[in-house]
């Protein structure tokens, strides 16, 4: 599993969780400024660079391993498109009361 990961589970999941939470923050800051949704991809292969240098630096994890990589990008990248759908139903239901309501966390559906 740890040559999967490029370092010991533990630390993959506890820095893969830290920068979660900037994931999650990043997908909310693209919906609360109204920016399509593929601005997250670039935005989740950096906060894996990011992962990945400090499971190296502080944990003597393997600094190029690409599975290790693809799998943290992959997790990132789905907790900021989970953040942004949310926030986008918010937002639409929020600002068009009028022509929305919710349907569900993460969609909105058209006013009977």
């Amino acid at each position: 599993m740890a040559a999967l990961l490029g370092a010991t589970p533990a630390s993959f999941v506890a820095m893969t969780l830290i920068f979660g939470a900037a994931a999650l923050a990043t997908g909310r800051a693209l919906a609360r400024n109204w920016r399509p949704l593929w601005h997250a991809v670039p935005y989740a292969a950096l906060l894996a660079l990011g992962d990945r240098f400090l499971l190296y630096a502080l944990f003597r994890g393997e600094l190029l391993s690409s599975s290790g990589y693809a799998l943290a990008a992959a997790i990132l990248l789905l907790l900021a498109v989970i953040a942004y759908q949310a926030s986008r139903a918010r937002l639409m239901v929020r600002q068009y009361p009028w022509l929305y309501e919710p349907a569900g966390p993460f969609s909105w559906r058209e006013r009977r």
